[in-house]
């Protein structure tokens, strides 16, 4: 619920703002924060500020940049390459331009387009959440070292 500060908010700086290390504790707490909140529990992904900032790097900036998005999911690497993958995300009006252990980048062809989830969720099977590489960077420039 935006605007409303309570504990679970802050937990949630708190992580961006702990040195880039993973506090499963503090994750926990939020997830359990917000299911209380909305009556759903969710899946909960994280990963390293420095990690971000990594893929900020190697796809962030540019034209392109506002149509890219990170996902993260819990599905396995795909092989993004793999021409039934590339049809996949053909039809869902995207790319992929890269992978690692839990997350992928894509493309989406028109501005103000966010097909990532639906496209990972669909290929995986699991659950995923993306956010725009523009949000992400200036989530790393805020709160990371």
């Amino acid at each position: 619920m935006r605007g409303t500060p309570d504990a679970a908010t802050y937990r949630i700086i708190d992580a961006f703002g702990g040195g880039g290390a993973i506090d499963d504790a503090g994750v926990a707490d939020v997830v359990a924060a917000l299911a209380a909140r909305s009556g759903a529990e969710r899946e909960a992904f994280r990963m390293p500020v420095a990690e971000l900032a990594r893929i900020i790097d190697a796809f962030g900036g540019g034209p392109e940049e506002p149509r890219r998005e990170l996902t993260l999911h819990a599905g396995s690497v795909r092989e993004i390459e793999d021409a039934t993958v590339s049809a996949e995300a053909a039809r869902w009006r995207c790319r992929f331009l890269g992978a690692g252990e839990g997350w992928v980048v894509t493309e989406n062809e028109r501005d103000r387009e966010s097909n990532a989830t639906p496209l990972v969720e669909h290929l995986t099977g699991m659950p995923a959440t993306s956010r725009g590489l523009r949000t992400v960077a200036g989530l790393v420039d805020r709160f990371g070292d």
